[in-house]
């Protein structure tokens, strides 16, 4: 039987959530916006965007000995995610995310790190435990580059498939790129990451052997509405979208992510996989807030099912 045990280390916020007719230009103020407040951080938005998809997952991460902190372990253990890696950081706060959301469902997005800047190497290899347990291993780059490395390291030691959704992107060493089996980045990050604009198939497809010459494995590009581009050593082919109305765009590629994962981990097939991950991330895009948006495994086969 397959093992859809995931592993994530990763980032873990308080989403402070403002949705406005737009978004502010730089300098504007712009009054009569509904303020909400919702669990997210990218790493804690995928540990439950796996666990709703039917994966067993444990998280690695670090939350403030606070009010968020506490509401952000009891929301893990209530979506039946392995909580025993989760420290609580004495000296730091839990990370905060500013959103502002306009009426399109687009967003715009400040985070204040806390805690997930404090998430060390000693943290990783203080739960290899897990790692001998799991079958894949999900991490994004709001925690310290360092860390993300020893995990890709004890991951590949293990056997482990790693995915790596390069966000917010930043440089990474070819070090880090030959232990991922699996990158997940979205247009804008392709872009920052090959230097090509990524506004057609074709530029998809060239970004990803960009990518893949670097010694990833494998490349899936996330392209919103239009679906997500995947390329490996035997395939280039576009795994079409759905088309939803959007309401906010918020943690929509982390539920990409997390049911990705729980895709691959139960032995389905890559393109497969990509499907299922874009029904997820199409359901997300119709609901307010970034964990509160995620489906359960039922609703993503329902969708499927009806589409």
């Amino acid at each position: 039987m397959a093992n859809s045990h995931v592993l994530v280390v990763g980032s873990s916020n308080t989403d402070m959530i403002v949705k406005m007719d737009r978004i502010p230009r730089p300098g504007e103020t712009i009054l009569g916006g509904e303020f909400l407040t919702a669990a997210g951080g990218k790493g804690a938005n995928q540990a439950v965007a796996a666990a709703r998809a039917g994966g067993r997952v444990t998280f690695i991460a670090r939350v403030g000995k606070d009010m968020f902190g506490e509401q952000a372990i009891a929301g893990f253990a209530s979506e039946g995610i392995n909580v025993e890696h989760v420290i609580r950081d004495p000296a730091s706060p839990t990370g905060v995310a500013l959103i502002f959301v306009g009426r399109d469902g687009e967003n715009s997005i400040a985070v204040a790190s806390g805690a997930n800047g404090k998430l060390s190497s000693a943290d990783v290899l203080n739960a290899r435990g897990a790692f001998a347990g799991a079958s894949v291993l999900m991490m994004q780059l709001e925690t310290p580059l360092e860390t993300i490395q020893t995990a890709a390291e004890l991951a590949a030691q293990a056997g482990l498939r790693v995915i790596l959704n390069p966000a917010p992107a930043q440089p990474l060493p070819d070090c880090l790129l030959r232990h991922i089996s699996i990158l997940t980045p979205n247009e804008t990050e392709s872009e920052f990451f090959t230097g090509l604009k990524v506004d057609s198939t074709a530029a998809a497809g060239e970004a990803a052997s960009k990518l893949i010459a670097r010694h990833v494995q494998t490349v899936v590009i996330t392209l919103g509405g239009r679906g997500a581009f995947v390329a490996d050593s035997s395939t280039r082919q576009l795994v079409p979208g759905f088309n939803v109305e959007p309401v906010d765009t918020t943690a929509a590629g982390d539920t990409f992510n997390g049911a990705l994962a729980v895709a691959l981990a139960e032995g389905q097939q890559l393109v497969q996989a990509v499907r299922f991950a874009n029904a997820a991330g199409a359901i997300s895009v119709t609901r307010i807030g970034a964990q509160p948006s995620v489906p359960q495994r039922e609703e993503i086969e329902q969708f499927l099912a009806s589409h």
